[in-house]
């Protein structure tokens, strides 16, 4: 199974739907206003993935200056072994890099080792913006780069 495709089968489990429906342009993650980074293991399995897509100020909430981190996702096997918190490290350092100033991140109540992890790296709640940002269960977090 492709990762996107197990990352989507991970969000309908938890939240009895059809998985992530925010909408993601084909150009969302093209250099230099994002970027998708795929981890992969010793025998160049796909382990992880994420990535960040530039955002700036719009109707959903967002703000000028914005990276949307996207898709972050270990696979089961793999989780406990900091590959989470480097490709978050790498894709921060990458918006960095490329003029944005603050990273954007929403996530769920039923996501709690997404929260702490993002809580443990400094992200801080926000005001809510995005696709989601009317469901009760939806928490989004920001962090200054």
């Amino acid at each position: 199974m492709k990762l996107n495709d197990e990352v989507q089968a991970e969000y309908a489990e938890r939240y009895g739907d059809d998985g992530d429906a925010t909408v993601l342009g084909t150009t969302d993650f093209d250099p230099p206003g994002g970027v998708y980074l795929i981890a992969y293991d010793e025998h160049d399995r796909p382990v992880a993935t994420g990535g960040w897509r530039s955002r700036d100020r719009n109707d959903e909430g967002n703000e000028d200056g914005d990276a949307e981190l996207k898709r972050m996702f270990v696979i089961a096997q793999m989780r406990g072994r900091g590959l989470a918190r480097r490709m978050l490290s790498a894709l921060e350092e990458d918006a960095r890099m490329a003029g944005r100033v603050r990273m954007v991140l929403e996530t769920g109540t039923k996501q709690p080792e997404a929260i702490a992890l993002y809580s443990s790296s400094g992200y801080e709640p926000c005001v809510k913006f995005g696709y989601y940002r009317h469901h009760e269960e939806s928490r989004c977090f920001a962090k200054k780069l």
